[in-house]
């Protein structure tokens, strides 16, 4: 039996770093970490079979990925309002009073912003995807200081409730939902992929690169792979990048502290990991 029984649900999971990442962790206190990857089509389940059955199991947490965070938030008993508004759950503890949901995705994004920002603004947001991970950003934004956020998505009434949400949460920042990318693109100071596009399994972009003119940072959800193109269209424009790697480890970091209790040395973490994650 392991000393801690952790999974990842989610689709297109295959090169996660989740795994290693928990298990180089638990290297840190001594313990044996198990980390399932846990994919319902392959396990001919669906979503909330696959759930179900962990919690029927001696799992302590999961980690849920794309594209299942808002259907996890509805499954569980969420405490922090915060994340009761972005309406999205990355992280679940299984306790003895029944699981429940957490966030990481909303302060490792903030985390990984202010490690490459520091203290700077946001400025004005142009941000592609409102799915799961798209929720948790479009809310640490307005934490960060945004002046203003603008939406987009191929779901436009997903896009217009968002918004509706942010600007609910934060009457002062003004919250949009437009039309096309291009348009939210327009005079915006950054611009975020928050879609799918660009991982494995569905390549592409969903920013085009002229939509990069005049942009100070940008930052895409992604990890895998670490260069997306998105990311390789703003490097050569010399535009600063917020990379989907520290949102990776961030989120992560916060999720094993809310699954041990147990604090990490995250220089120690960052190497043992950087060989493997390449």
């Amino acid at each position: 039996m392991p000393d801690l029984h952790l999974g990842l649900i989610g689709d297109n999971i295959s090169r996660s770093a989740s795994p290693r990442l928990h298990r180089a962790a638990g290297r840190q206190h001594g313990l044996d970490v198990r980390y399932d990857r846990l994919i319902p089509a392959d396990l001919g389940q669906s979503f909330e079979e696959v759930f179900a059955a962990c919690g029927a199991q001696p799992f302590r947490g999961l980690n849920i990925t794309h594209p299942y965070k808002e259907r996890a938030a509805r499954s569980v008993r969420i405490d922090d309002p915060q994340v009761r508004r972005i309406g999205a759950t990355n992280t679940i503890l299984f306790e003895a009073g029944g699981p429940t949901g957490h966030n990481t995705d909303y302060t490792g994004f903030m985390a990984a912003y202010r490690r490459v920002r520091g203290a700077a603004a946001p400025g004005v947001v142009a941000m592609a995807g409102v799915g799961g991970v798209g929720r948790a950003v479009g809310f640490a934004l307005l934490t960060l200081g945004a002046a203003e956020i603008r939406l987009f998505d191929i779901d436009p009434a997903r896009a217009a409730a968002l918004a509706e949400a942010l600007a609910d949460a934060a009457p002062g920042t003004r919250v949009s939902s437009v039309e096309s990318i291009e348009a939210a693109a327009k005079g915006a100071t950054a611009l975020i992929n928050c879609t799918p596009l660009g991982m494995v399994g569905h390549p592409g972009t969903a920013i085009p690169r002229a939509c990069l003119r005049g942009v100070d940072w940008v930052f895409d959800a992604v990890y895998t792979p670490l260069e997306t193109q998105f990311l390789r269209d703003a490097a050569a424009g010399g535009v600063q990048i917020v990379s989907g790697y520290e949102l990776f480890f961030y989120q992560g970091v916060h999720a094993w502290e809310i699954f041990t209790g147990l604090p990490l040395d995250e220089n120690r973490l960052r190497e043992d990991l950087a060989a493997v994650v390449a």
